[in-house]
Protein backbone atom coordinates (compact mmCIF):
# COMPACT_ATOMS: atom_id res chain seq x y z
CA UNK A 1 0.00 0.00 0.00
CA UNK A 2 2.89 2.33 0.23
CA UNK A 3 2.87 2.52 -3.01
CA UNK A 4 -0.29 3.74 -3.46
CA UNK A 5 -1.28 7.67 -3.53
CA UNK A 6 -4.26 8.62 -0.82
CA UNK A 7 -6.49 8.96 -3.76
CA UNK A 8 -5.58 5.45 -5.27
CA UNK A 9 -6.71 4.59 -1.55
CA UNK A 10 -9.51 6.32 -1.51
CA UNK A 11 -10.74 4.71 -4.69
CA UNK A 12 -10.48 1.39 -3.64
CA UNK A 13 -12.19 1.94 -0.15
CA UNK A 14 -15.39 3.14 -2.59
CA UNK A 15 -14.87 0.49 -4.54
CA UNK A 16 -14.96 -1.85 -1.42
CA UNK A 17 -17.90 -0.03 -0.23
CA UNK A 18 -20.21 -0.12 -3.25
CA UNK A 19 -19.42 -3.74 -3.42
CA UNK A 20 -20.71 -4.69 0.35
CA UNK A 21 -23.80 -2.66 -0.64
CA UNK A 22 -24.37 -4.62 -3.85
CA UNK A 23 -23.96 -8.01 -1.72
CA UNK A 24 -26.37 -6.32 1.36
CA UNK A 25 -28.85 -5.60 -1.40
CA UNK A 26 -28.88 -8.97 -3.34
CA UNK A 27 -29.45 -10.56 0.36
CA UNK A 28 -32.38 -8.66 0.99
CA UNK A 29 -33.90 -8.31 -2.30
CA UNK A 30 -33.17 -11.22 -4.60
CA UNK A 31 -35.40 -14.20 -4.97
CA UNK A 32 -38.39 -13.63 -2.62
CA UNK A 33 -39.66 -17.27 -3.62
CA UNK A 34 -38.67 -18.07 -0.04
CA UNK A 35 -38.93 -15.02 1.83
CA UNK A 36 -41.42 -13.79 4.00
CA UNK A 37 -40.27 -10.04 3.26
CA UNK A 38 -40.45 -7.48 0.61
CA UNK A 39 -37.83 -4.98 0.54
CA UNK A 40 -36.34 -2.20 -1.07
CA UNK A 41 -33.78 0.66 -1.32
CA UNK A 42 -35.59 4.25 -1.37
CA UNK A 43 -34.96 6.12 -4.52
CA UNK A 44 -32.22 8.99 -3.86
CA UNK A 45 -31.27 8.13 -0.85
CA UNK A 46 -28.19 6.80 -0.80
CA UNK A 47 -24.96 9.21 0.27
CA UNK A 48 -21.79 8.42 0.25
CA UNK A 49 -19.32 11.07 2.64
CA UNK A 50 -15.43 10.44 2.56
CA UNK A 51 -14.49 10.99 6.38
CA UNK A 52 -11.20 13.40 6.28
CA UNK A 53 -9.19 14.58 8.96
CA UNK A 54 -9.07 10.97 11.16
CA UNK A 55 -5.76 10.41 12.65
CA UNK A 56 -4.00 13.01 10.35
CA UNK A 57 -5.70 11.17 6.93
CA UNK A 58 -4.00 7.64 8.06
CA UNK A 59 -7.11 6.07 8.65
CA UNK A 60 -9.63 6.28 5.64
CA UNK A 61 -12.90 5.93 6.34
CA UNK A 62 -16.22 6.13 4.14
CA UNK A 63 -19.83 6.96 5.66
CA UNK A 64 -22.60 5.52 3.58
CA UNK A 65 -26.48 6.99 4.31
CA UNK A 66 -29.26 4.99 2.47
CA UNK A 67 -32.81 4.28 3.13
CA UNK A 68 -34.20 0.61 3.26
CA UNK A 69 -37.60 -0.40 3.78
CA UNK A 70 -38.76 -3.97 4.74
CA UNK A 71 -42.03 -5.18 5.01
CA UNK A 72 -43.12 -8.51 6.68
CA UNK A 73 -45.82 -10.61 4.33
CA UNK A 74 -48.44 -12.45 6.28
CA UNK A 75 -47.71 -15.44 4.35
CA UNK A 76 -45.52 -17.07 1.79
CA UNK A 77 -47.52 -18.50 -1.47
CA UNK A 78 -47.25 -21.71 -1.47
CA UNK A 79 -50.03 -23.18 -3.92
CA UNK A 80 -50.33 -24.48 -7.12
CA UNK A 81 -53.53 -23.04 -9.18
CA UNK A 82 -54.91 -24.72 -12.32
CA UNK A 83 -54.52 -21.52 -14.63
CA UNK A 84 -50.79 -22.06 -14.07
CA UNK A 85 -50.30 -25.53 -15.40
CA UNK A 86 -50.55 -25.28 -19.68
CA UNK A 87 -53.35 -27.00 -21.41
CA UNK A 88 -56.24 -26.00 -19.32
CA UNK A 89 -59.37 -25.31 -21.30
CA UNK A 90 -62.21 -25.20 -18.87
CA UNK A 91 -62.43 -24.51 -15.04
CA UNK A 92 -65.81 -24.51 -13.73
CA UNK A 93 -66.17 -23.62 -10.06
CA UNK A 94 -69.36 -23.30 -7.75
CA UNK A 95 -68.02 -20.28 -6.08
CA UNK A 96 -67.36 -18.11 -9.17
CA UNK A 97 -68.49 -16.54 -11.71
CA UNK A 98 -72.14 -18.01 -11.52
CA UNK A 99 -75.46 -16.89 -12.88
CA UNK A 100 -78.16 -17.29 -10.45
CA UNK A 101 -81.50 -16.91 -9.16
CA UNK A 102 -81.80 -15.49 -5.80
CA UNK A 103 -85.24 -16.42 -4.73
CA UNK A 104 -85.32 -19.82 -6.20
CA UNK A 105 -80.93 -20.52 -5.96
CA UNK A 106 -81.55 -22.38 -9.66
CA UNK A 107 -78.37 -22.07 -11.61
CA UNK A 108 -78.15 -21.00 -14.72
CA UNK A 109 -74.77 -20.57 -16.09
CA UNK A 110 -70.96 -21.37 -14.97
CA UNK A 111 -68.67 -19.29 -16.73
CA UNK A 112 -65.40 -20.48 -17.38
CA UNK A 113 -62.07 -20.00 -15.13
CA UNK A 114 -59.47 -20.26 -17.98
CA UNK A 115 -60.82 -17.80 -20.25
CA UNK A 116 -61.34 -20.07 -23.08
CA UNK A 117 -65.01 -18.72 -22.51
CA UNK A 118 -65.85 -22.71 -22.19
CA UNK A 119 -68.16 -22.81 -19.55
CA UNK A 120 -71.52 -24.22 -19.06
CA UNK A 121 -75.40 -23.50 -18.94
CA UNK A 122 -79.09 -24.99 -18.31
CA UNK A 123 -81.87 -22.52 -20.06
CA UNK A 124 -84.45 -25.56 -18.78
CA UNK A 125 -85.32 -24.44 -15.02
CA UNK A 126 -86.82 -27.87 -13.98
CA UNK A 127 -83.34 -28.63 -15.03
CA UNK A 128 -81.17 -26.08 -13.00
CA UNK A 129 -79.43 -27.36 -10.29
CA UNK A 130 -79.52 -25.26 -6.84
CA UNK A 131 -76.79 -23.29 -5.74
CA UNK A 132 -75.84 -22.74 -1.49
CA UNK A 133 -73.20 -20.08 -0.18
CA UNK A 134 -72.19 -22.92 2.23
CA UNK A 135 -72.96 -26.91 2.07
CA UNK A 136 -72.52 -27.90 5.87
CA UNK A 137 -70.99 -30.76 6.61
CA UNK A 138 -67.16 -31.42 5.93
CA UNK A 139 -66.56 -29.44 3.61
CA UNK A 140 -68.63 -25.97 4.82
CA UNK A 141 -68.06 -24.14 1.35
CA UNK A 142 -70.64 -23.29 -1.76
CA UNK A 143 -71.69 -26.02 -3.61
CA UNK A 144 -74.52 -27.15 -6.16
CA UNK A 145 -76.96 -29.44 -5.29
CA UNK A 146 -78.35 -31.82 -8.45
CA UNK A 147 -81.33 -33.66 -8.10
CA UNK A 148 -82.36 -35.03 -11.96
CA UNK A 149 -80.60 -31.64 -13.20
CA UNK A 150 -78.12 -30.98 -16.04
CA UNK A 151 -75.83 -28.05 -17.12
CA UNK A 152 -74.74 -28.91 -20.97
CA UNK A 153 -71.04 -26.92 -22.11
CA UNK A 154 -71.08 -24.21 -24.38
CA UNK A 155 -68.78 -25.61 -26.82
CA UNK A 156 -67.59 -29.61 -27.55
CA UNK A 157 -65.34 -31.31 -25.36
CA UNK A 158 -61.95 -30.39 -26.15
CA UNK A 159 -58.93 -32.85 -26.68
CA UNK A 160 -55.10 -32.03 -27.93
CA UNK A 161 -56.20 -32.18 -31.50
CA UNK A 162 -53.52 -35.13 -32.19
CA UNK A 163 -54.99 -38.72 -33.26
CA UNK A 164 -54.15 -39.74 -29.44
CA UNK A 165 -56.79 -37.77 -27.82
CA UNK A 166 -55.24 -36.74 -24.64
CA UNK A 167 -57.28 -35.23 -21.91
CA UNK A 168 -57.25 -34.77 -18.40
CA UNK A 169 -60.93 -34.13 -16.21
CA UNK A 170 -60.76 -33.61 -12.25
CA UNK A 171 -63.67 -33.09 -10.62
CA UNK A 172 -65.03 -32.66 -6.85
CA UNK A 173 -68.59 -33.96 -5.36
CA UNK A 174 -70.37 -36.22 -3.40
CA UNK A 175 -72.26 -38.93 -4.79
CA UNK A 176 -75.29 -39.98 -3.06
CA UNK A 177 -76.55 -43.06 -4.67
CA UNK A 178 -75.05 -45.91 -7.41
CA UNK A 179 -74.98 -45.53 -11.14
CA UNK A 180 -74.77 -42.10 -11.64
CA UNK A 181 -72.74 -39.54 -13.16
CA UNK A 182 -70.79 -36.34 -12.97
CA UNK A 183 -69.23 -35.93 -15.85
CA UNK A 184 -70.42 -37.41 -19.42
CA UNK A 185 -69.63 -37.06 -22.72
CA UNK A 186 -71.76 -39.35 -25.57
CA UNK A 187 -71.50 -39.05 -29.10
CA UNK A 188 -74.45 -40.49 -30.69
CA UNK A 189 -73.20 -40.97 -33.97
CA UNK A 190 -70.78 -43.54 -33.15
CA UNK A 191 -71.06 -44.68 -29.29
CA UNK A 192 -67.68 -42.85 -28.20
CA UNK A 193 -68.32 -41.80 -24.40
CA UNK A 194 -65.82 -40.20 -21.35
CA UNK A 195 -68.06 -40.78 -18.28
CA UNK A 196 -66.93 -40.29 -14.15
CA UNK A 197 -68.80 -41.20 -11.41
CA UNK A 198 -70.75 -44.18 -9.32
CA UNK A 199 -70.90 -47.33 -11.22
CA UNK A 200 -74.04 -50.24 -10.03
CA UNK A 201 -71.96 -51.28 -7.16
CA UNK A 202 -71.03 -47.63 -5.74
CA UNK A 203 -67.47 -47.83 -6.46
CA UNK A 204 -65.87 -44.58 -8.54
CA UNK A 205 -65.01 -45.48 -11.76
CA UNK A 206 -63.74 -43.68 -14.57
CA UNK A 207 -64.60 -44.67 -18.24
CA UNK A 208 -63.47 -43.83 -21.87
CA UNK A 209 -64.87 -45.72 -25.27
CA UNK A 210 -64.13 -45.56 -28.63
CA UNK A 211 -67.89 -47.08 -29.25
CA UNK A 212 -66.80 -50.55 -29.49
CA UNK A 213 -63.70 -51.23 -26.99
CA UNK A 214 -64.12 -49.82 -23.56
CA UNK A 215 -61.10 -48.51 -20.96
CA UNK A 216 -62.62 -48.63 -17.47
CA UNK A 217 -61.34 -48.79 -14.13
CA UNK A 218 -63.15 -48.73 -10.60
CA UNK A 219 -62.24 -47.47 -7.28
CA UNK A 220 -61.16 -50.16 -4.50
CA UNK A 221 -64.04 -49.04 -1.96
CA UNK A 222 -67.05 -47.86 -2.36
CA UNK A 223 -67.80 -44.15 -2.60
CA UNK A 224 -71.56 -43.51 -1.92
CA UNK A 225 -72.30 -40.33 0.16
CA UNK A 226 -68.27 -39.41 0.27
CA UNK A 227 -66.77 -35.88 -1.00
CA UNK A 228 -63.40 -36.90 -3.00
CA UNK A 229 -61.47 -36.00 -5.79
CA UNK A 230 -61.74 -37.88 -8.86
CA UNK A 231 -59.57 -37.24 -11.81
CA UNK A 232 -59.64 -39.17 -15.14
CA UNK A 233 -56.89 -38.82 -17.95
CA UNK A 234 -56.46 -40.43 -21.46
CA UNK A 235 -53.07 -41.03 -23.46
CA UNK A 236 -53.14 -43.23 -26.68
CA UNK A 237 -54.77 -46.46 -25.80
CA UNK A 238 -54.92 -46.16 -21.83
CA UNK A 239 -56.51 -44.70 -18.88
CA UNK A 240 -55.86 -43.29 -15.90
CA UNK A 241 -57.83 -43.01 -12.81
CA UNK A 242 -57.55 -41.78 -9.52
CA UNK A 243 -59.76 -40.93 -6.35
CA UNK A 244 -59.26 -39.51 -3.52
CA UNK A 245 -61.43 -39.30 -0.09
CA UNK A 246 -61.34 -39.11 3.49
CA UNK A 247 -61.65 -42.79 3.87
CA UNK A 248 -59.72 -44.08 0.41
CA UNK A 249 -57.10 -43.89 -2.20
CA UNK A 250 -57.19 -45.51 -5.47
CA UNK A 251 -54.64 -45.08 -8.35
CA UNK A 252 -55.40 -47.27 -11.78
CA UNK A 253 -54.65 -47.53 -14.73
CA UNK A 254 -56.60 -49.67 -17.68
CA UNK A 255 -54.96 -50.42 -21.22
CA UNK A 256 -56.66 -52.29 -24.47
CA UNK A 257 -54.51 -52.39 -27.83
CA UNK A 258 -57.33 -52.81 -29.59
CA UNK A 259 -58.41 -48.92 -28.67
CA UNK A 260 -58.60 -46.99 -31.83
CA UNK A 261 -56.85 -43.71 -31.32
CA UNK A 262 -58.77 -42.38 -34.27
CA UNK A 263 -61.92 -42.03 -32.55
CA UNK A 264 -62.57 -37.80 -32.20
CA UNK A 265 -64.17 -36.77 -28.63
CA UNK A 266 -64.59 -33.22 -29.85
CA UNK A 267 -67.71 -33.86 -31.83
CA UNK A 268 -70.23 -33.01 -29.12
CA UNK A 269 -70.90 -30.96 -25.69
CA UNK A 270 -70.29 -32.12 -22.11
CA UNK A 271 -72.49 -32.60 -19.25
CA UNK A 272 -72.32 -31.91 -15.20
CA UNK A 273 -74.72 -33.73 -13.57
CA UNK A 274 -75.63 -36.54 -16.14
CA UNK A 275 -74.68 -38.75 -19.02
CA UNK A 276 -76.00 -39.81 -22.18
CA UNK A 277 -77.13 -42.61 -23.97
CA UNK A 278 -78.95 -44.41 -26.82
CA UNK A 279 -82.65 -44.61 -26.24
CA UNK A 280 -82.58 -47.85 -28.26
CA UNK A 281 -85.74 -46.86 -30.45
CA UNK A 282 -86.67 -47.12 -33.75
CA UNK A 283 -85.21 -44.28 -35.09
CA UNK A 284 -82.62 -44.30 -31.92
CA UNK A 285 -81.66 -40.43 -29.86
CA UNK A 286 -79.68 -39.62 -27.69
CA UNK A 287 -81.48 -39.06 -24.16
CA UNK A 288 -79.91 -37.81 -20.28
CA UNK A 289 -79.19 -40.61 -18.44
CA UNK A 290 -77.87 -41.51 -14.49
CA UNK A 291 -78.55 -38.05 -13.17
CA UNK A 292 -76.83 -37.09 -10.21
CA UNK A 293 -77.92 -37.15 -6.63
CA UNK A 294 -75.43 -35.23 -4.78
CA UNK A 295 -73.42 -32.24 -4.71
CA UNK A 296 -70.79 -30.42 -6.51
CA UNK A 297 -67.96 -27.82 -6.53
CA UNK A 298 -65.47 -28.10 -8.94
CA UNK A 299 -64.51 -28.89 -12.53
CA UNK A 300 -60.96 -28.92 -14.50
CA UNK A 301 -60.20 -29.90 -17.88
CA UNK A 302 -57.26 -29.59 -19.55
CA UNK A 303 -56.73 -30.69 -23.41
CA UNK A 304 -53.74 -33.15 -22.41
CA UNK A 305 -52.94 -35.87 -20.08
CA UNK A 306 -50.97 -34.15 -17.39
CA UNK A 307 -48.38 -35.93 -16.14
CA UNK A 308 -48.45 -37.68 -12.56
CA UNK A 309 -46.53 -34.38 -11.04
CA UNK A 310 -48.73 -31.80 -12.17
CA UNK A 311 -52.13 -33.71 -11.19
CA UNK A 312 -50.46 -33.63 -7.96
CA UNK A 313 -50.40 -29.80 -7.84
CA UNK A 314 -53.90 -30.07 -8.59
CA UNK A 315 -54.98 -32.02 -6.18
CA UNK A 316 -53.16 -30.09 -3.87
CA UNK A 317 -55.17 -26.70 -4.91
CA UNK A 318 -58.35 -28.77 -4.56
CA UNK A 319 -57.40 -30.31 -1.41
CA UNK A 320 -56.62 -27.26 0.32
CA UNK A 321 -59.82 -25.57 -0.62
CA UNK A 322 -62.02 -28.66 0.11
CA UNK A 323 -60.31 -30.73 2.57
CA UNK A 324 -61.34 -33.62 1.70
CA UNK A 325 -58.06 -35.98 2.66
Amino acid sequence: QQNESIEQRWDNLQDLANEWLDMFLKHYMGTQAHKTTISYLMDGSLTIERKKEVANDQLLQLKMNFGFRIFSKCFAPVSNYPNQISGLTSWLRADSNITFSIPTKKVSVIGDGSGNANGVAQTDKELQPLRYTYGGGALDKTMFTFDSDSLVSDNNFTTDGTTAQEFTIFEVSKINAVSQSVFGYFEFSTGAYIEMGLNSTGHYTGSVSDGTTLLTKSAGSAGIGEYHIGCLRKQNKSIFVDYKSATSSSNLTDYDAAFDTAVSFENEKFRIGCTQESDGLIPPAAINTRFLDGDFQEVIIYDRKLSDSEMAKVDDYLNKKYRIY
